[in-house]
């Protein structure tokens, strides 16, 4: 690592406009920046060259100028922040060294500085995928673990419905279903998501929703004797549908709505009711509250992974330019699994 005050290039994905709707690409600009890869005297930053990039529905919520929602925005002309996996090329903070790699929050760039309260981990365990740690190993792993475990309380011999099921939450849900020993169902848009959960995932079964002109009557014949998990991606019609058919006692665990983040016009839920007949502890919950728990999670999967017991669907985008049309595609399903923008590989 040179140290003296060259100017790299800073190839950065920026937000143009603040979104209405369905996000655009054109929503987004690449620009080339240029950035000089030495901490200022006395920073506790650390510098960073990303890596892999996620791209995470949640993010459309910061695409807008609209603060209610709690997370902050984007700013204009910036880059967007997201999480990804980098390597530290210097460090102001002692946690961190050159030479490590880490995943947390950064910035969609090639080099970035960042506060170190951004970094979640430091990977210690190299011999996996980087990139799973956008995904199974990162925030999305660890929203599946926390959501299942910790908010719906299985039990073995449980019937467990995950909608969003081959998104890059929902193939952990199912798994950690199996584990349990429950029997799981899930839901998604297309053939190939259907195959890839019935042939590589593990579910028990799986079905297209755009194919069932009556949910109600599909969750019926999956769940004859109703659902005790309903983990909850999507938000909506799916809701409404699940809502009659939940069992006594059963848990819904509250981890996004994206059927409903790019609508101007909400759905309405009217099955509401059933919370009360059948006792239903339907509870939202975020993925920050439960980072404490990451050891164990580690504790719970690596093993797994490293017998191939557990699997991961990645869709990978290569290149920071093609990171927008990455990003735009989550809100139409274009991605068949957890989807990662490329930067480089090392």
């Amino acid at each position: 690592m040179t140290h003296s005050m060259e100017q790299v290039r800073n190839k950065q994905v920026v937000l143009k406009n603040y979104v209405t709707g369905f996000p655009k690409e054109s929503d987004m600009n690449i620009v080339e920046s240029t950035v000089v890869l030495k901490l200022p005297e006395g920073s506790s930053e650390v510098l960073l060259k990303n890596l892999y990039l996620s791209c995470d529905p949640y993010m459309r919520l910061l695409m807008t100028q609209d603060r209610t929602v709690g997370t902050g925005t984007y700013t204009l002309a910036s880059p967007l922040t997201g999480y990804g996996v980098s390597k530290v090329l210097e460090s102001g903070h002692p946690d961190y060294k050159t030479g490590d790699f880490v995943w947390g929050i950064t910035k969609w760039e090639e080099y970035s500085f960042v506060p170190s309260s951004q970094i979640r981990f430091k990977i210690e365990h190299t011999d996996i995928p980087l990139s799973y740690y956008t995904g199974f190993l990162g925030m999305p792993g660890m929203t599946a673990y926390a959501g299942f475990f910790e908010v719906g309380s299985p039990k073995k011999g449980e019937n467990v419905f995950v909608s969003a099921a081959s998104g890059a939450v929902g193939q952990l849900v199912g798994q950690f279903a199996k584990m349990t020993g429950c029997y799981v169902v899930g839901s998604a848009g297309s053939k190939e998501k259907v195959d890839l959960l019935k042939n590589k995932l593990g579910f028990d079964e799986a079905f297209n929703y755009k194919e069932e002109p009556d949910l109600n009557a599909a969750l019926k014949r999956y769940f004859p004797e109703g659902i005790d998990i309903y983990f909850e991606n999507v938000g909506g019609k799916t809701l409404d549908a699940v809502l009659p058919n939940m069992r006594v006692h059963g848990r819904i665990p509250v981890c996004g709505m994206i059927s409903q983040y790019n609508l101007t016009q909400l759905d309405g839920v009217t099955n509401l009711a059933n919370l009360i007949y059948k006792r239903i502890k339907m509870e939202g919950f975020i993925v920050n509250d439960f980072y404490h728990l990451y050891p164990k999670f580690l504790e719970l999967l690596l093993p797994h992974i490293r017998e191939g017991k557990v699997v991961y669907a990645e869709d990978i985008a290569e290149g920071l330019e093609n990171g927008p049309a990455a990003l735009v595609g989550l809100y139409t399903g274009q991605n068949v699994g957890k989807q990662v923008v490329v930067v480089a590989r090392e």
